[in-house]
């Protein structure tokens, strides 16, 4: 398969690149990125092409993979589908539940397969993790604290970051803890509480469908000695937590790229597709309207 690089940031120099033109069954065809220049030294680095019209690019190739900011996602997602690209994207989808919807009809209209990258789920022990306790079932309630140390590292290449700047680590790390909790909880019927704790902190309560609850505190400015993430479930097995994952970004997304292979030579949709995200985007955008009501 062909696929093109659209974004030339440090995620898309760490983990894109390295993975897709390093995957055996894909071609990294080409990259484009918002400043030429950038894309001029990514592709060099891999042995690739760079684009200056992104519409170029998406002729030239079967599917892309995107690491931009959620609203430029977004954007160009709904163009790549129409064009008949299939997609791995990113999380979070979109930074709105109507541009999130406008990628799941794009995709859906085009016939074409969509992965989004949410890490944890394409980690082989957290995977495996998570459908055992989807097997499992009978939990009562979960707990999850995802805490970054973006904001509060010194060198961070991430911090720099419009749009984490803006939108915290509702929508950052939020997408990570949620991935791991609807398949496990069911989807959230509402979110019953939203407050914020110290820098970006949210603290978040969701009632899910099945009868479970589960809560969330998520951070990008924990101090660096306080930074991880868990999750816990309790139910009627006991008591249960997230293995950590012995394999970094790089691993994850080739999976997510095998993912993507699969889905789109199958035409069955992968669990982490745009739709799976779209849930969770409405469940950021609940919970932003809860905290933008009440008091910091």
């Amino acid at each position: 398969m062909r696929i093109g690089l659209l974004g030339t940031g440090p995620w898309a120099r760490a983990a894109h690149a390295p993975a897709l033109s390093g995957h055996p069954d894909l071609d990294l065809a080409g990259v484009w990125g918002r400043r030429p220049e950038a894309a001029e030294e990514l592709a060099a680095l891999h042995g690739t092409r760079a684009y200056g019209d992104v519409d170029a690019l998406l002729a030239d190739v079967d599917a892309v993979a995107v690491a931009l900011p959620p609203a430029v996602q977004a954007e160009l997602a709904v163009r790549a589908a129409r064009a008949g690209c299939h997609l791995l994207l990113d999380k979070p989808l979109a930074p709105t539940v109507a541009q999130g919807r406008a990628v799941v009809e794009a995709a859906e209209a085009a016939g074409v397969a969509s992965v989004v990258f949410f890490t944890t789920r394409f980690q082989p022990e957290p995977e495996a993790w998570i459908a055992e306790q989807e097997r499992v079932g009978g939990w009562f309630t979960g707990r999850a604290q995802w805490l970054g140390a973006v904001f509060t590292s010194d060198g961070d290449p991430f911090a720099a970051s419009a749009w984490r700047r803006e939108k915290g680590a509702l929508w950052d790390v939020g997408p990570h803890a949620l991935s791991v909790l609807l398949p496990v909880l069911g989807a959230p019927r509402r979110v019953t509480a939203a407050a914020y704790g110290p820098g970006d902190t949210v603290h978040l309560v969701l009632d899910h469908a099945g009868g479970a609850s589960s809560s969330l505190t998520l951070s990008l400015t924990a101090p660096p000695a306080a930074a991880g993430a868990m999750v816990e479930l309790r139910g009627t097995a006991g008591v249960t937590s997230l293995p950590e994952a012995s394999e970094g970004a790089v691993p994850a997304l080739a999976r997510a790229a095998d993912a993507l292979l699969t889905a789109a030579g199958t035409g069955t949709p992968h669990p982490c597709d745009a739709a799976f995200a779209l849930r969770v985007t409405e469940v950021l955008a609940a919970a932003e309207a809860r905290l933008d009501g009440g008091a910091r």
